[in-house]
């Protein structure tokens, strides 16, 4: 399957002191995965193969709730075309 690009956005649902030590684990999750990423203030962005990184999603989650978060609420974007589409193409004319 062609590159697609999935933008993640994790709310845990845990104490304001814990919100970012909950998101840091999941971008470090992203990071692990060895997918290209570009992390953002509001969501993360990931491009690879669309069933993978709906897989990735899943054990964002699944991480989440190993490590007590008692509730996670996430928003997916996901850009796909048949023959593929990068972050570059996107963002390329735009970066300073």
């Amino acid at each position: 399957m062609a590159n697609a690009n999935l933008s993640l956005q994790i709310i845990p649902a845990v104490e304001e002191e814990d919100l970012y030590a909950a998101v840091d684990e999941v971008i470090a999750l992203i990071k692990e995965s060895g997918f290209p990423y570009i992390v953002g203030p509001m969501e993360t962005t990931v491009e690879g193969d669309l069933s993978a990184l709906l897989q990735l999603v899943r054990d964002a989650h699944e991480l989440c709730a190993q490590r007590g978060v008692p509730r996670v609420v996430s928003v997916v974007k996901i850009d796909y075309k048949p023959d593929g589409v990068t972050m570059d193409e996107k963002i390329a004319p735009h970066r300073r």
